[in-house]
């Protein structure tokens, strides 16, 4: 079955609350929407990161999509070496962490519409099942101490099992957060931390030895993602686990920090790595190593969580903590299924592709409030 034409729409998702990270205070989502249509009008459906601007990311999308359009959905790996040999490597732009976030989406919508056409999940077409259901952590949000302690009461409430925090947003406001919680929570509840490269080695060695008497089970990417070896460094140091994150968003990054021991944990994402075949590489390459993949997220709506489910009912060896993030939108544009775990577990049924359907008029009104914020 041929591409008949690809479409691309930039649409702004707004949050429940500002998501603050280390980065800074978000107000909403912009992501990019892929449709990919076949012959006889079935649809396949994407979606990228934005970043640094929805507008071109748009237009480049376009550019790569004249590859895909004509040729079998079913030859949508050799359409994307085409494309980026002759739209990247051609003019000396080897681009692989830009390029994967755009490969992603377009193999996103091409394996949505291979399940769709061929009527099987899109687990099956990357192997088949290794579980039943996968694992997610409960994401706290909040502005104060105040805040994120009651919403890690409420998830501690819903049997959720593994609570996770940013911090990295000074030392000070993180030790009170971590304190806060974990007073509020007991000594059980599992809490994960992510930094966001806010910490300089030394600051990190000093926080690490403040968080260690709270039950801190992981943090993630606390140190710069432009070099593996302040990463390494803590992760020798720790008596905290560390994980790699913004640092591993190749292939060739995933291998080495897995072949140096750089991490006890990688966290990646389909659309960090290019898409759900690169994750199951990226996870051959941790069960190789014995290094433990948890599946990250960031700033996407249900349909990525979909395709980030697909993927993780398919990985072999995979953490029970993966990261979920279209329960942080006002409004989510997937009518069905519903996509909230329970008690940390989520088991989607086996439908054709990504097994979603879209809510259009959630899209069309994500679509125009992209275009009113751009028109400012």
């Amino acid at each position: 079955m041929k591409i008949r034409e690809i479409r691309v729409t930039p649409m702004r998702l707004g949050l429940v609350r500002p998501y603050v990270w280390s980065q800074g205070v978000e107000a909403a989502f912009i992501v990019n929407l892929i449709e990919m249509e076949a012959e006889d009008g079935t649809i396949g459906y994407g979606e990228t990161t934005t970043a640094p601007d929805a507008e071109a990311q748009r237009l480049v999308l376009l550019k790569l999509a004249r590859h895909f359009m004509g040729r079998s959905v079913f030859e949508q790996a050799a359409a994307w070496e085409e494309a980026y040999r002759a739209n990247f490597l051609t003019f000396g732009g080897n681009m692989p962490r830009y390029g994967n976030q755009l490969r992603s989406g377009l193999e996103m919508a091409a394996l949505d519409l291979q399940g769709k056409l061929l009527g099987l999940p899109v687990w099956t077409l990357l192997g088949g099942a290794a579980r039943q259901s996968v694992g997610y952590f409960y994401f706290l949000q909040g502005s104060s101490t105040e805040e994120l302690v009651a919403d890690a009461v409420k998830g501690s409430a819903e049997g959720q099992p593994i609570l996770y925090l940013k911090v990295g947003i000074s030392p000070d406001y993180d030790l009170a957060n971590v304190r806060a919680i974990r007073a509020a929570v007991g000594p059980d509840v599992r809490l994960r931390l992510d930094a966001n490269e806010a910490w300089e080695p030394a600051l990190a060695l000093r926080m690490i030895k403040a968080l260690e008497p709270y039950g801190i089970e992981y943090i993630e990417q606390p140190t710069s993602s432009l070099s593996l070896a302040p990463l390494a460094h803590m992760t020798r140091r720790s008596p905290v686990a560390m994980g790699a994150d913004q640092a591993v968003f190749t292939l060739q990054e995933v291998y080495t920090a897995c072949a140096t021991g750089a991490a006890d944990m990688i966290a990646v994402g389909p659309r960090e790595i290019g898409g759900l075949r690169a994750m199951m590489k990226a996870a051959a390459i941790c069960e190789a190593a014995g290094v433990t993949l948890c599946i990250h997220s960031s700033m996407t709506t249900g349909i990525t969580t979909c395709a980030e489910h697909h993927v993780g009912r398919a990985i072999a060896k995979l953490d029970d903590g993966n990261q979920i993030m279209w329960q942080l939108l006002e409004e989510n544009i997937i009518a069905s299924p519903s996509l909230a775990p329970q008690k940390g577990l989520l088991a989607l049924e086996g439908k054709p592709g990504l097994g979603f359907e879209l809510d259009h008029d959630a899209v069309a009104r994500a679509a125009a409030a992209h275009e009113a914020f751009a028109a400012r």
